[in-house]
């Protein structure tokens, strides 16, 4: 090999470590990102939020990131990163580096900007005008009620329907403000309710019925919600429902003082007589009716199913003036009937029943099923009542408490498990925070809901807590607790 081929392989060789040299270089002067976080607030005003992005590390070669939203139908993003919402909802923001890393970071962004406040078809102030907007209401629309005092010289018949996607809606305006349709004029009278529902699919919220000559509402239709009213004062039962009424929920209603001159009739609520099936009432309370709380007396209707959830029966048989009346005075009545056979089924979760006359929950010669769990009774004439007298088909009660005798609890079928008087539990005052009942009547939340009460709140000691079988229901811990509030 002569010199000049030589020198030709050793400039080739230097060319070629050069050019690999060139190369390392390149590559190690490309910074990747590592990772992303992504900076910007939910949307409370307004229609746009800006999202920023901070990638790391500092000296990252191409800190650009491309932008996506994970529902278009609430919001947009922009190329540089400004969201555009289109309606209240929750979006969550991802932001993707554009290099050749796999850097990725999402932000959950809530949009809450947009008025929930629906539109209103009908405002009224006046019972003109209330009486000419429920003439004219159709279907899926709405009727607000400003505040006031609504003087009504004759009761409201309701017959137009709703649908089940197009539902009508009676309600205040404003819950702080709350409309009363006082009904003081009318005579008492078995023809004088205040409100008559008729239909079906309707929505009533925040309205106070006072003093009506009957029943404060009476409900024959079906599939309706009454919510976060008050019915008080009446000559009947404040809210009846009768007459094939069927699937209708009563959330968060209060019923009170309800008085009749032939001391007989005025419950505080009442699924009675020929009721339809599939009724609930959920949150309600029911204190210092004449007679009882709830009654579920039948009559021209058989074999038909009620459920109770968190619902209070405070002093039924007790008048406003704190003197005992010449009801019944029952708490819960499951049911009854003329010819004691008629089967009134009836499910009760986590209610209460204290200082009522006679029975906190009572039989009545009630035929039917009825299932207690975790419910709590004190202080009332007879705590549990169910006798061998025309007995319950079934009874079923379970993880409930009584401070005080519990009463009998007999039925054709008895499955009786896990309550306070079993299994060598003892319960005394000093297994509860509270025995002060009256804390039961205090206000409600402003969403309607029931006041937090320390009542019969179980103390950390008790030998109630996990002491409950599992029925279901929500608990705490490694078994529920028994009685109407878990530790």
């Amino acid at each position: 090999m002569n010199i000049k081929t030589i020198f030709r392989l050793i400039v080739l060789f230097v060319l070629i470590s050069c050019q690999k040299d060139d190369d390392t270089t390149s590559e190690v002067s490309t910074v990747l990102v590592q990772n992303i976080e992504i900076q910007g607030a939910d949307i409370t005003s307004g229609v746009n939020g800006q999202m920023a992005s901070k990638v790391t590390p500092d000296n990252a070669t191409d800190k650009s990131v491309s932008w996506k939203v994970s529902d278009a139908t609430v919001a947009d993003i922009s190329a540089t990163g400004l969201i555009t919402a289109k309606k209240n909802g929750t979006i969550t923001v991802t932001a993707t580096a554009n290099d050749k890393s796999t850097a990725v970071a999402t932000k959950v962004i809530n949009i809450t900007s947009f008025s929930t406040t629906p539109v209103a078809d009908y405002e009224v102030s006046t019972v003109t005008e209330l009486n000419t907007a429920l003439g004219k209401v159709k279907a899926g629309e709405t009727i607000v009620l400003n505040g006031g005092t609504y003087a009504m010289t004759s009761k409201i018949t309701i017959t137009t329907s709703g649908t089940s996607d197009k539902v009508i809606t009676l309600k205040a305006k404003d819950l702080a403000s709350r409309p009363k349709f006082d009904f003081s004029a009318m005579a008492e009278a078995s023809s004088n309710q205040g409100i008559v529902l008729k239909a079906n699919y309707w929505h009533f919220k925040g309205i106070d019925i006072y003093n009506a000559g009957d029943n404060g509402m009476q409900i024959t239709g079906s599939n309706n919600i009454i919510e976060f009213m008050t019915f008080s004062e009446c000559a009947d039962s404040g809210l009846q429902l009768d007459n094939g009424a069927a699937n209708n929920t009563i959330l968060n209603c209060d019923s009170y003082f309800n008085a009749d001159a032939t001391l007989e009739n005025a419950d505080g609520f009442a699924c009675k007589l020929n009721a339809g099936t599939g009724n609930k009432f959920i949150g309600c309370r029911a204190w210092q009716n004449l007679d009882d709380g709830w009654d579920g007396y039948l009559r021209g209707t058989d074999n038909i199913s009620t459920t109770y959830q968190n619902c209070w029966a405070v002093k039924n048989g007790y008048l406003k003036d704190g003197n005992k009346g010449a009801g019944d005075g029952n708490g819960f009545k499951t049911g009854g009937s003329d010819d004691k056979l008629l089967k009134h089924n009836a499910k009760y979760t986590n209610c209460i029943a204290a200082g009522n006359v006679a029975d906190g929950f009572d039989h009545n010669s009630n035929r039917g099923e009825v299932t207690i769990y975790n419910c709590s009774a004190y202080d009332n004439g007879r705590n549990y009542s169910f006798s061998s007298s025309n007995p319950l088909a079934k009874l079923i009660i379970k993880n409930s408490n009584v401070l005080g005798a519990y009463g009998t609890t007999l039925a054709d079928v008895v499955d009786s498990a896990n309550n306070s008087w079993q299994n060598g539990i003892t319960v005394t005052a000093d297994d509860f925070n509270s025995i002060d009942y009256t804390q039961l009547l205090g206000p409600r939340k402003a969403d309607g809901s029931l006041p937090d009460v320390t009542f019969f709140h179980l103390k950390s000691d008790s030998d109630m807590i996990n002491k409950g079988v599992d029925v279901g229901l929500l608990f705490n811990g490694a078994l529920p607790d028994i009685g109407a509030f878990e530790f």
